[in-house]
């Protein structure tokens, strides 16, 4: 439930305050995840249609693409930008403490999973702690979102 609470204020940050559909938008999209066995695996990838189908029955289908396309993966799929969400979901990670936050990811599974998959890829060494991978996470996210956020898909929400 904190999630969304970041979120919201790293979309305020971003683009200013957001419209009350974007709220409802911004507290459902991720709820695909409940119940998945991975984040980034298979299952995970899936994960914005969840929030993506409940937003455009609901406000149509800018909120739809709101949803569905803050998942890059979905983006890439449809040859088009990020939404918004993308970058104030990724950004949401500053208003979150670093105990609070490894917390919550130790008890997903997901920081084993991330950090399993930062090792894989090259870009943090497995043998370096939470709290440090935490804040190389948090300085690469925030700056990805404050490069990003002039190419993201805008919603008029």
């Amino acid at each position: 439930m904190i999630h969304p609470v970041g979120v919201a204020l790293a979309w305020r940050r971003l683009y200013g305050r957001p419209g009350w559909r974007v709220l409802v938008c911004i507290f459902i999209h991720d709820w695909g995840y409940w119940g998945l066995a991975n984040m980034d695996g298979e299952e995970g990838e899936d994960h914005p249609e969840t929030g993506a189908g409940i937003a455009g029955w609901l406000f149509g289908a800018e909120y739809r693409d709101l949803c569905l396309l803050h998942s890059r993966h979905y983006a890439r799929a449809a040859g088009v930008a990020p939404s918004r969400l993308c970058w104030a979901d990724k950004m949401s990670i500053l208003y979150e403490p670093w105990w609070f936050y490894l917390g919550r990811a130790w008890l997903s599974g997901e920081l084993f999973e991330y950090r399993r998959n930062c090792e894989k890829a090259g870009v943090f060494p497995g043998r370096g702690s939470h709290r440090a991978w935490f804040e190389w996470l948090r300085g690469r996210l925030v700056k990805l979102g404050e490069e990003r956020r002039g190419d993201a898909v805008e919603y008029h929400g």
